[in-house]
């Protein structure tokens, strides 16, 4: 038998308006509880295995390229499907769809958190609680990413080195492509010049810190918080979401906690919030950015933390 005829087409999505197309994946967004691999599931058996908007082996290869990308992948699948069934615009509608049920809870969440008294009340121990659980929830994210990425000695120190230079003060904007172009060496064959890298990243991070009362650099400006900056702290997070949104976590921690903007334990009860909500874990930015500078502040973070996962989705769609 011919292998073109027998293979079997790849489906297509149904005529859709652009109204039903945002419907459609706003109610997405409504049941988008339990994390990325429940929204996946949630979307593969909608789509995939009912509606019939791609073929199974097609949303496989399209799920392991989403997941190589930064940004949530149930939020980039829902723009390329998107996409799919109604061009650029399409893939907008769903994207907003999907986010805008859990961005309004947010909203709503954190402008409750900064009126009701919190210090010292029963809500206060609430949220100690969930402090603590978020903390153990992040350790376990953080060694299951471990898992599947530090699978060999160089990774391991390469790791190891780029923690210390980081605790040390220095800029993620250095250890991020000295880790990469490290591993990058080590591929090519070339150890010692990736060790000797290696090396001289971790000593010019340790030059940075203050000897005389061993105190490390403060990260960043502390001055007041700009709608600017606040953007560019969400655009960080959201080119660097690799693996999860966790990955974001330390990041958007940085350039708002260790400026002085909000507390830990503000961020933490962000934290909590987002891990609840019927949307991706980096919703919780929407709770920063209105902690930080009220509904502006929450607009220009999350915009800045989305944005990778729309423009991704748009540049790459075939």
């Amino acid at each position: 038998m011919n292998r073109e005829v027998a293979a079997s087409p790849d489906p297509l999505p149904p005529k859709i308006g652009m109204g039903a197309l945002f419907l459609l994946f706003l109610r997405f967004g409504m049941l988008a509880f339990g994390g990325p691999v429940a929204q996946i599931a949630m979307i593969r058996r909608e789509l995939v295995d009912e509606a019939r908007w791609i073929s199974s082996a097609h949303f496989n290869r399209l799920l392991a390229v989403m997941q190589a990308l930064p940004g949530p992948e149930a939020h980039e699948l829902c723009v390329h499907l998107g996409i799919r069934a109604g061009g650029r615009l399409g893939g907008i509608l769903a994207g907003l769809g999907f986010m805008l049920p859990g961005f309004l809870l947010m909203l709503g969440l954190a402008h409750l958190y900064t009126r009701l008294p919190v210090e010292g009340t029963w809500l206060g121990a609430l949220f100690l609680g969930v402090q603590a659980a978020i903390l153990a929830v992040i350790l376990r994210a953080v060694h299951r990413i471990g898992e599947h990425i530090l699978h060999d000695r160089w990774l391991w120190l390469t790791a190891a080195a780029a923690a210390i230079a980081t605790f040390m003060g220095a800029s993620f904007w250095v250890v991020l492509p000295v880790a990469g172009l490290c591993i990058a060496l080590l591929a090519a064959g070339r150890p010692v010049v990736a060790a000797v890298l290696l090396a001289l990243g971790v000593a010019a991070a340790a030059s940075s810190v203050q000897l005389p009362g061993f105190a490390l650099p403060s990260p960043g400006s502390t001055g007041a918080p700009t709608l600017f900056a606040l953007f560019l702290a969400g655009l960080k997070g959201g080119l660097l979401t690799f693996g999860g949104a966790y990955t974001a976590i330390p990041f958007v921690r940085r350039d708002t906690v260790d400026r002085g903007w909000m507390t830990d334990a503000q961020f933490l009860d962000g934290l909590g919030l987002g891990s609840v909500l019927p949307a991706p874990l980096v919703i919780f930015v929407t709770f920063v950015g209105y902690v930080i500078g009220g509904l502006p502040g929450a607009l220009v973070i999350t915009i800045g933390m989305f944005l990778p996962a729309f423009a991704f989705s748009m540049i790459f769609y075939e």
